[in-house]
């Protein structure tokens, strides 16, 4: 098969590495991709919302199918598109994609299907945001409704905090849109559940655990995310029954109830609280870096699992997953998440790798043959193996090998999970 993948970060570099290893595959295309998916694709170096031209180049490479990585295209309807043109294209269609594009829609689902989430209010003046203040203690969380690339959600402390982020989005801060959600603050442990959806069915996709604060000890503004870990230990098969009954199926019913049953891969970031799941938010794609633990311990072949999906037969196929765990950190460019500078990276080609580790490639691009940071998360430096500690100490002295001297990183990632290692 000829596919494309569209997106640049370290997600797909980690599901372009799945692809290049898989016997279906003939050629990969990444649309833009990075420094990294150059190595086993072929990098196409546009804008993929440049949807006509996108078109042109899936007929002139033949494309068999093409793979949405990120949010952005999915919500402003590149599979209504492709879908209309005749092209096979996994991902979900527009208005499905409103369930990580609009925090409000997905939040009317959730009342109206009952589904187990934080209680909230829809704002779309001051006004509004005054009533909900009078019913509800502090802390609350202020969430931007439309995409913020992470940087749409804010847990405040004080009534002023809330008045001041709300104000922001209001004015327009993001541009995606100026309403915004308020939801009481819920305690617990976060985990995020991944599945793959076909018209007809859906299957378990792993499981995995970030560290959203760029800081350690969990401080500091939220980022699209610091690392991740795979599987995660909180989820057991009780939590998954009630995850799957209570959540997933009830959102499914109520998109098939639109006409608009979801395709794609589903991502539940939920807030465990006593063996209870409540759902915090959705993506409409694989996470951020949760992707890049997730992958590397599917034994099954990607290829096969995506055409079984886009033929609605995901019910057909059984999903295998290796007895690893997996960990990542992801390498950042000193100030991420506020301003930073690219600058040149260390050749990275030179390292010794064991076959347990991988780099996959994030912000990254080359410049007459030299590597260079091109955004923000920079390199996952990923683990796969049976011990968690041990994992975060390879992770840790791939890192210093690298020695980037303009990057960043956590040394904590994992600290839950490790902590309660007896």
């Amino acid at each position: 098969m000829n596919i494309a993948l569209i997106g640049s970060g370290g997600r797909e570099h980690a599901i372009c590495q799945k692809l290049y290893e898989s016997p279906l595959t003939k050629n990969i295309y990444c649309i833009p991709g990075n420094a990294g998916t150059e190595k086993i694709a072929k990098n196409l170096n546009f804008d993929p919302l440049n949807f006509k031209k996108l078109l042109i180049a899936v007929r002139f490479y033949k494309i068999d199918l093409v793979i949405i990585g990120p949010e952005l295209p999915l919500t402003k309807g590149i599979v209504d598109f492709l879908q209309t043109n005749n092209i096979n294209v996994f991902g979900p269609n527009k208005y499905a994609a409103k369930l990580e594009g609009s925090k409000a829609f997905m939040k009317n689902i959730c009342k109206k299907f009952k589904i187990p989430t934080a209680a909230f209010k829809i704002c779309k003046n001051k006004t509004d945001v005054k009533k909900f203040l009078i019913n509800n203690k502090l802390p609350i969380v202020v969430k931007a409704d439309g995409l913020a690339a992470g940087k749409g959600v804010v847990i405040c402390k004080t009534y002023k905090e809330v008045e001041k982020f709300s104000n922001e989005i209001f004015k327009g801060k993001f541009k995606s849109s100026k309403k915004l959600v308020l939801e009481e603050f819920l305690s617990g442990e976060e985990a995020s559940y991944f599945l793959i959806v076909d018209k007809k069915s859906f299957a378990f996709f792993g499981s995995a655990q970030d560290h959203k604060r760029v800081g350690e000890n969990e401080k500091g503004p939220n980022t699209g995310g610091m690392g991740a870990y795979s599987p995660a230990p909180i989820i057991n098969k009780d939590l998954e029954k009630k995850i799957i009954q209570r959540i997933i199926e009830p959102t499914l019913k109520a998109l098939k109830s639109k006409n608009n049953p979801y395709t794609g891969f589903l991502y539940a970031g939920l807030m465990i609280k006593n063996n209870n799941p409540y759902l915090i938010e959705y993506n409409v794609r694989m996470g951020d870096p949760e992707c890049q633990v997730i992958l590397p311990r599917l034994d099954t072949d990607l290829v096969k699992i995506l055409k079984a999906a886009t033929d609605n037969q995901i019910n057909k196929i059984k999903i295998n997953w290796k007895n690893k765990k997996c960990m990542t950190t992801v390498l950042c460019s000193r100030g991420y998440p506020g301003s930073y500078k690219n600058s040149q990276l260390p050749n990275i080609d030179n390292l010794k790798l064991s076959k347990n580790s991988f780099i996959f490639h994030a912000g990254t691009k080359l410049k007459n043959n030299l590597l260079f940071s091109n955004g923000g998360r920079v390199l996952n430096i990923t683990e796969i193996g049976n011990n968690f500690s041990k994992i975060r100490k390879n992770i840790l002295n791939n890192i210093k090998k690298i020695n980037w001297k303009k990057g960043f990183f956590r040394k904590d990632i994992g600290w839950r999970v490790i902590k309660n290692i007896k």
